[in-house]
């Protein structure tokens, strides 16, 4: 083993909160190591969202052209698979992180290949693919930003049916005649979207009573009748209890609760996910591996004050976007606490007093992942959504307001698609005045989403709404729409 290598800050994990991350330690001038065992931009990149939104546009765009007059019949044939992957594997950079080798070079941080684990407090061991072993200290912080793992549950004969993960669903290069999905998650609902379009006959088994039960239920239930319509089967409040393959690549079978077995030739567990901490030295500084790691809002562990942890490893918020969000907001607390110390060994920056100084730091706080947190499923519909559902809302005690509308009643989407179908919720707070969060569900709908998620963050008193006009004839006018019905209602 060499010598140890001091830097500032250490990122354990090159995903995109790791990215971001170190992107804003290393712009404040403080020394930074990376250290990742895959590939440089991680999960997202190569296994989840690019991927997978690769395999949806195709998709989605022949799901739109079909409703459009004029166009519907030209595009009535089937997509063309080779051609979906080739635009996929493009995206993903077939697989190779040269690219983001280059940028991380680029921004000055120092990148480690290899296994890497904390080893004590500010210490990283690496382990590189040839067996090469080296330790990273860090001057004041360590981040880790390591992700999360799909879920596969421990059902008799699931293992040697060899099933698909997120990973395999969006890196397969044939096309399943029969695909059986497990889950009603997003990653389920997408994939469906995805395979069924590209000439799979999908099932979907669904322990609960509908798709994407973290959303509005109407947006699972429109989702549904979709996919339904576009041949696949979805079968709700049923429960896999094993599984069988026939020999190494015959079809492969799922029992169900009461007996009954369905068959496909590949079977997608969409089942979750958990962190991916269960081998990074939490045991070295007595936190438990295979744990998520509690953080506050500034993204610094409850236990360690030198140890961070942004992104799904969390568990605030399982989302890309937010875990560049909270990369960002780390980032800018470690700069803030750390600012003029670059190269010295201690913790944060201390008053005359010899206290310690947070005044520069804790202003960096990660509000969204609570009060203004948006997601978009790219199913046909899409289907976007901020801030709590209904349901959440009432039982969180806050006093609100739904109010709905026909999405396919306003001009510009009726111009979008022939036969548009769609549904707009607004929630509004009412002891506040503000709005408190808003589902959008058709097609096109997830360009609504991000002025209801300015308008829930800003927290834009609804009386200020109606001075927003949208414009004519743009889906956007569903905000009008909301709001005269919002006023209708209050009697």
């Amino acid at each position: 083993m060499t010598e140890a290598e001091q830097y500032d800050v250490v990122v354990l994990g090159a995903g995109p909160a790791g990215e971001n991350i170190a992107d804003r330690t290393c712009a404040a001038g403080l020394t930074t190591a990376v250290v990742e065992s895959e590939l440089v931009g991680g999960e997202c990149s190569y296994w989840a969202c690019v991927p997978s939104k690769a395999l949806l546009r195709p998709a989605l765009a022949r799901a739109d052209a079909r409703r459009v007059p004029g166009l519907a019949a030209a595009v009535r044939g089937p997509l063309d698979p080779e051609a979906v992957f080739a635009h996929r594997d493009y995206w993903t950079g077939h697989w190779k992180d040269d690219g983001q080798l280059d940028w991380l070079a680029s921004i000055g941080a120092h990148f480690h290949r290899g296994h890497g684990r904390l080893d004590g407090p500010r210490r990283v061991a690496v382990t590189s693919a040839e067996g090469e072993h080296h330790v990273l200290t860090a001057r004041h912080a360590v981040v880790v930003a390591t992700g999360s793992r799909a879920v596969v549950p421990d059902l008799p004969g699931l293992a040697g049916a060899r099933p698909w993960t997120s990973r395999e669903a969006t890196s397969a290069r044939q096309v399943p005649p029969r695909l059986l999905i497990v889950g009603g998650s997003v990653v389920a609902a997408e994939m469906a979207t995805a395979w069924q379009a590209l000439g799979s006959r999908v099932t979907v088994l669904v322990r609960g009573d509908r798709l994407l039960p973290r959303m509005e239920p109407f947006a699972g239930e429109l989702v549904a009748e979709a996919l339904r319509e576009a041949g696949a089967e979805i079968r709700t409040g049923v429960s896999v209890q094993a599984v069988v393959r026939d020999g190494h690549t015959g079809p492969v079978t799922a029992v169900l609760e009461n007996g009954e077995t369905v068959e496909g030739d590949e079977l997608l567990m969409a089942t979750g996910r958990s962190p991916r901490t269960e081998d990074i030295g939490l045991e070295t500084v007595g936190l438990a591996p295979g744990d998520w790691i509690p953080v506050d809002d500034t993204l610094r562990s409850a236990a360690h004050d030198w140890l961070y942890a942004v992104g799904d490893v969390n568990h605030r918020a399982l989302l890309t976007h937010q875990g560049k969000y909270q990369a960002r907001i780390a980032g800018a607390a470690i700069a803030a606490r750390f600012a003029g110390t670059a190269g010295k060994a201690g913790t944060a920056g201390t008053g005359g007093d010899g206290a310690l100084d947070t005044a520069r730091w804790s202003p960096h706080v990660a509000t969204a992942d609570t009060a203004a947190l948006p997601q978009v499923v790219f199913t046909d519909p899409e289907a976007a959504a901020v801030g709590p559902t209904l349901d959440a809302a009432e039982r969180a005690g806050h006093r609100v307001r739904a109010v709905d509308y026909d999405l396919g009643k306003v001009t510009g989407a009726g111009l979008y698609a022939d036969g548009y179908r769609g549904r707009a919720r607004m929630l509004v707070d009412l002891d506040r005045g503000t709005l408190l969060g808003a589902t959008f569900v058709g097609p096109g709908a997830a360009e609504l989403l991000h002025a209801a998620t300015i308008a829930v963050a800003g927290e834009v008193p609804v009386d200020r709404l109606w001075h927003a006009v949208p414009s004519f004839p743009a889906m956007s006018e569903i905000w009008l729409r909301l709001l005269e019905t919002y006023r209708d209602s209050e009697g």
